[in-house]
């Protein structure tokens, strides 16, 4: 990962054991001031997360997928709002 203030930072998960996988994007993501981003990179589409994204921050992120496999999927999350832990 780069710095959080890169607008080209990049979060490759594929190689981070599912276990704690969420929790890690989870932090990024809460590290990110308004209207930053990052890049998730995974080796299937990471549907489950837009899933978790909503219930938990619902229309404080948005979500754009860059690529869509077969062999990488590659999704921009974008926080547009500050939200409680």
């Amino acid at each position: 990962m780069k710095n959080k203030t890169d607008r080209s930072a990049r979060f490759d998960g594929r190689d981070i054991p599912c276990r704690i996988k969420h929790g890690l994007i989870f932090e990024y993501w809460h590290a990110l001031q308004p209207g930053e981003h990052f890049v998730f990179i995974n080796d299937h589409d990471p549907v489950p997360l837009y899933y978790q994204f909503s219930a938990e921050f619902p229309g404080a992120f948005t979500w754009d997928y860059e690529e869509k496999g077969p062999d990488a999927y590659a999704v921009r999350i974008t926080k547009l709002a500050t939200v409680q832990r």
